[in-house]
């Protein structure tokens, strides 16, 4: 670790904080909160990941030997208060200092959750638009954004498409793209594994099978080339048996392999001649940043921020949907080796340059250290406003009112002092939005704090 990556944590170094999403299954965005849990545990920063207690139990297992804890929560149906409370009472029992949401529903259940500690919140969409179904659903992830101190997308794409469904400024909408962690080269041995010599042409395509991931676009380009490559595909998914049936129907049945979900990912894009990533929607695909860190030939759809992650030297580009296409640049990469071994090298080199994971991470540090640092200010601003003890009861309210009220006129004249001395040296300078609210916060507090205070119930002394 570098001086320069310390110092990036040191403002946060302590903190703990908590990740939550709905899914725990083998997905880009689980991969992603694997990644930065571990990391920023690595780093100083304690680390809880909430997951449901149902379902798939793949992200806990990659955590397993970890410092990182694992927290359950039940969400049995689509509205459940309930559930908001369990995660922040969890917050509070766990200390959490900020808490890190993933995609839609914890979106909105974290943001409840974190609003009720009153912990900073943050979001991070990684792709999936399910909030756009729905008006009820937009108008929750508003809600979710309008509580939340920060909100995240993968891709610009992604945020751009954010702010028109959502009818939210694009400037509240942060951009982090992915990153991954770069493998060692490994000696492949999935030629072997499933039954093709060397010299015959090996394509490979990483993703879950579902709808979204274009697989059958893949298959029907496979159908079109004059060429005997097989085509090898690691995911798994609710399409296994239907691309199963597709290829059979195409007559691929011998040169396609459905591989399953795979944790050799490295091992796979070592035997690849070109990648192919199908997708016809996507933010920032994680497996084709390691396609470019592996320095393989890409092929793939243009779709998401993928243009913006291979510029114009390092893949060939498709249209979603397009077979013939892809069928094209595939056929072209496998038979013009020099172009195939240029994009595989320029690749390389810029997934080193913009998507490791040590940028991913510091990249969210920096996002995180000034929610917290605003954090703390409002935190001893709050236990700045208490009343001095009153003598009788019946004088409490008055007493603790007027104090609170001449603590909130000293925070004014502070500002206003301030103003007055940058005047002295000739640069005159207003009050900042930031010194304005805090005053009106500060007079606020005052009234709230001594209605609750001196109320029936609240004892005869003001503390």
């Amino acid at each position: 670790m570098t001086p320069d990556h310390q110092d990036l944590f040191t403002p946060i170094r302590g903190t703990r904080i908590a990740h939550l999403i709905e899914s725990s299954g083998p997905g880009g965005a689980e991969r992603m909160v694997v990644e930065l849990a571990l990391e920023q545990s690595v780093r100083g920063c304690p680390t809880t990941v909430f997951l449901p207690d149902k379902g798939d139990d793949w992200l806990a297992s990659q955590l397993e030997g970890s410092s990182v804890v694992i927290e359950r929560y039940n969400l049995d149906t689509p509205l459940s208060p309930q559930c908001a409370r369990e995660i922040a009472a969890a917050f509070r029992r766990r200390n959490i200092g900020l808490a890190h949401s993933h995609e839609f529903s914890m979106a909105v259940y974290g943001a409840c959750a974190a609003r009720t500690v009153r912990i900073p919140h943050v979001i991070t969409m990684h792709g999936g638009r399910y909030y756009s179904e729905r008006m009820r659903r937009r108008l929750a992830m508003r809600f979710a954004i309008a509580s939340s101190q920060a909100t995240v997308a993968v891709s610009e794409v992604l945020a751009s498409q954010m702010s028109e469904d959502l009818f939210v400024s694009r400037a509240q909408l942060a951009v982090i793209p992915n990153g991954v962690r770069p493998a060692p080269p490994v000696e492949s041995t999935l030629r072997s594994e499933i039954g093709i010599p060397d010299g015959v042409p090996l394509l490979v395509a990483v993703g879950s099978l579902y709808q979204v991931k274009g697989h059958r676009y893949l298959l029907e380009a496979l159908s079109m080339m004059e060429t005997d490559a097989h085509l090898a595909i690691a995911g798994r998914g609710e399409l296994e048996e239907p691309l199963r049936d597709l290829a059979h129907s195409l007559g691929l049945s011998d040169r396609v392999h459905l591989l399953g979900l795979r944790g050799d990912i490295p091992n796979l894009l070592a035997a690849a001649d070109v990648f192919v990533q199908p997708s016809l929607s996507e933010g920032l695909p994680l497996a084709l940043l390691e396609a470019m860190f592996a320095g393989r030939p890409i092929v793939s759809s243009d779709v998401g921020d993928v243009h913006q992650a291979v510029g114009e030297d390092s893949a060939l580009l498709v249209g979603p949907g397009d077979s013939q296409g892809l069928a094209t640049a595939i056929t072209r990469l496998l038979s013009d080796r020099a172009l195939a071994t240029a994009l595989g090298e320029n690749a390389t080199r810029r997934a080193r340059r913009a998507y490791g994971l040590s940028t991913m991470v510091e990249r969210y540090a920096v996002l995180y250290a000034p929610l917290l640092q605003r954090h703390g200010e409002t935190q001893r601003a709050a236990q700045h406003v208490r009343p001095e003890p009153a003598i009788a009861r019946g004088t409490a309210r008055g007493t603790a009112r007027a104090t609170a009220r001449g603590t909130a006129r000293r925070t004014g004249q502070q500002i206003e002092r301030r103003v007055e001395r940058r005047t002295d040296r000739h640069t005159v300078e207003l009050p900042t939005g930031n010194e304005r609210r805090r005053a009106r916060v500060f007079e606020r507090r005052a009234d709230h704090h001594a209605t609750r205070t001196t109320s029936p119930g609240a004892g005869n002394s003001v503390s």
